[in-house]
């Protein structure tokens, strides 16, 4: 089985996403334009099989669910995007049986390498949240590579260094940076929103973060209701609902 980069080999460096549920409106802007991108760069090629069949078969690095959550009455629309979320201690890495899935020490992103990856299928199983996907023209799992080869290529002006869904996104919903920097934009942005992990009980410490969605607009002014300490904890507790709802549809 894989191991982990010892604490002593890590950089402290931890990039990642954090998604805002507020704002993201479930049009798919990011699942395209993932799968445009990591169709001709790291993850190459993506497939898909019967795309307009009644039974398709594709690989897509992300993808976006969307639900209904709230009390009755006064339930709202969130959509919810999922991907890797290139957790600390990751279960894909540490049951992968030949070493192709790894964590790299230096920025920390999650990554598979396909000359070695023989398609058990350990690693989706692994995965509570649902990111492995297997590519059934190839044999091998891919994943979300946080765009590793955009990020770092100099040849990009510095605007597009950024995962394409993060370039993509027409409402500024997702967000990239270094969430081991406590002063960095991400981080602050995540202490600021009351940002958390997406099922904390597993103990895989994703690096991804989730910004919950804000309180309700009072109906009766059209403005913004104050927000109390009870509400906060009360809507992060409907998304946690939500979040675990979520992972027993997927799970299934």
């Amino acid at each position: 089985m894989t191991s982990l980069p010892t604490p002593q080999e890590r950089s402290g460096k931890k990039l990642g996403l954090v998604i805002d549920l507020d704002i993201c409106v479930g049009c798919q802007a990011c699942a395209v334009s993932c799968k445009e991108w990591n169709t001709s760069g790291y993850s190459a090629p993506l497939t898909d099989l019967a795309a307009y069949g009644d039974q398709p078969i594709g690989a897509w690095l992300n993808r976006i669910h969307t639900y209904e959550a709230g009390p009755d009455g006064e339930s709202q629309t969130v959509h919810f995007p999922r991907s890797c979320l290139h957790c600390e201690e990751p279960a894909c890495v540490t049951v992968c049986p030949t070493g192709a899935s790894y964590k790299r020490a230096e920025d920390g992103i999650v990554l598979v390498n396909p000359e070695t990856c023989i398609g058990c299928k350990l690693c989706s199983w692994a995965c509570p949240y649902g990111a492995r996907e297997y590519d059934y023209d190839h044999g091998v799992m891919k994943k979300c590579t946080l765009c590793v080869d955009r990020i770092y290529n100099e040849n990009l002006e510095e605007v597009d260094r950024v995962p394409a869904c993060v370039r993509a996104c027409p409402t500024s919903a997702r967000h990239f940076g270094d969430l081991g920097d406590p002063e960095s934009d991400v981080s602050k942005m995540v202490a600021d929103r009351g940002g958390y992990d997406l099922l904390p009980e597993m103990g895989y410490k994703p690096v991804n973060k989730y910004l919950p969605p804000r309180p309700r607009r009072d109906k009766e002014t059209a403005a913004p209701a104050p927000v109390q300490a009870s509400e906060t904890a009360d809507g992060k507790a409907g998304i946690d609902k939500l979040f675990a709802w979520a992972d027993r549809m997927l799970s299934r």
